[in-house]
């Protein structure tokens, strides 16, 4: 850490590269560093702001007039930079914009709304634990379990065909790779961007959809004038985006916790109510969603210090998910923690609006490996997939001990 004589003295400065390799594998040193430092720090490699503390991750996510998401949530500057696809009307956009899909969003994904969901999503979860199982107690749980479940339950529900399911994940990595700067990881996905996004975007068709699932619900507040008929194919498009890959990985997330933890997963066992619990607590514990823009939209002041107007902020959502002045003993996965008021989800008005739909998936997959497993334990170490947005996994390779 430094602090340049052209800025206040009071403002840190960190010239480690948060979407380097070694970041990504591990960036719990890294949000350490920037906790101890201070409210805010300068991150000189990306001339952004960071905000690593839980009290001014949160303040910030709340506070939309100052912090917007309009010019972009990632590194690239909307005002000034052309994006790779058309923003998101939900994560991408302010009120009054952001409005409307939200409320039509918000109504298709509450929770009375997903009960009658909740007996299929249950005989899912428990045929597919049982398969698992025939086959042997050894095998990879991020493939066959986080990745596998909401792939068979998600699509369904949003009406789209069973062909072509396989981009969704892909088409995912490369969105929340676009977040951060143009490294390794976005090149990588280059060549695929067109193919990707001509797949997604046909999905979000309105005669590509079935007629009972959210899709199809989504293009009926467009014909009742709640959005525009143009609008329709975007807010479907925001549902397939983020509502993959980050439950795929805040289930893997689960699996790594109980792995780890066999006193928790023997508690969860004991207390399946506690279900729901668990899955907050892995999201606040492994954040499957590590970072965020916003852009100051006005000078603000935080803690003292000025963020110029027009500025990037970098908001470390797994180092507020962490921080000790928040949590008592934070690295601890626990399932006596009241985990509510992480930020894994993000909060105000921009707060995944599919949590609940996340929650539900993790509750009928952990239901069924519950009743069944007694204990969950690694084989080997767990691979990560490194991604500029996504604590992501590539392997998680374990062994179970099935139940009398």
């Amino acid at each position: 850490m430094s602090a340049p004589a052209e800025r206040a003295a009071a403002v840190p400065v960190c010239d480690t590269d948060p979407f380097s390799p070694s970041a990504l594998e591990d960036p719990d040193e890294l949000h350490q560093v920037l906790r101890a430092a201070g409210p805010v720090v300068y991150l000189s490699r990306y001339d952004v702001h960071a905000l690593a503390r839980y009290e001014e991750v949160h303040a910030a996510l709340v506070d939309w007039q100052h912090f917007e998401s309009g010019a972009g949530v990632g590194l690239a500057d909307f005002r000034h930079e052309e994006p790779w696809r058309p923003p998101s009307l939900l994560l991408e956009a302010d009120p009054p914009r952001h409005d409307a899909p939200r409320r039509v969003l918000r109504e298709i994904l509450a929770p009375p709304a997903l009960r009658r969901l909740r007996e299929a999503w249950q005989v899912a979860a428990e045929e597919m634990v049982d398969q698992v199982l025939s086959t042997g107690t050894e095998f990879d749980a991020f493939t066959r379990l986080a990745n596998a479940f909401p792939l068979r339950v998600f699509p369904d529900a949003v009406g789209i065909g069973s062909e072509g399911r396989e981009n969704l994940l892909p088409y995912g990595n490369m969105a929340f790779n676009a977040f951060g700067p143009v490294n390794d990881l976005v090149k990588a996905d280059a060549h695929r961007v067109a193919e990707l996004s001509a797949w997604v975007n046909g999905q979000c068709a309105r005669d590509a959809l079935t007629e009972d699932g959210f899709g199809a619900r989504i293009w009926a507040a467009a014909d009742r004038g709640e959005l525009t008929h143009a609008q329709a194919p975007l807010v479907v498009r925001s549902l397939l985006t983020a509502g993959v890959d980050t439950t795929v990985h805040g289930l893997a997330a689960c699996l790594y916790a109980f792995a780890t933890h066999p006193e928790q997963w023997q508690r969860l066992r004991d207390r399946p109510e506690s279900v729901r619990v668990a899955f907050d607590e892995a999201v606040r514990w492994q954040s499957p969603v590590q970072t965020f823009f916003r852009t100051a939209t006005s000078d603000v002041t935080i803690a003292g210090t000025v963020i110029p107007e027009g500025t990037k902020i970098l908001m470390f959502l797994g180092a507020a998910n962490r921080d000790p002045a928040r949590w008592t003993d934070p690295d601890r996965f626990d399932l006596a923690r009241d985990p509510s008021g992480h930020v894994g989800f993000g909060m105000g008005i921009h707060q995944c609006v599919g949590q609940h739909v996340a929650r539900l998936e993790a509750e009928a997959l952990l239901t069924a490996l519950a009743r069944r497993v007694d204990r969950i334990e690694l084989t080997a170490g767990p691979r990560r997939h490194h991604n500029n947005t996504l604590r992501a996994w590539a392997s998680l390779p374990v062994r179970v001990h099935p139940s009398a």
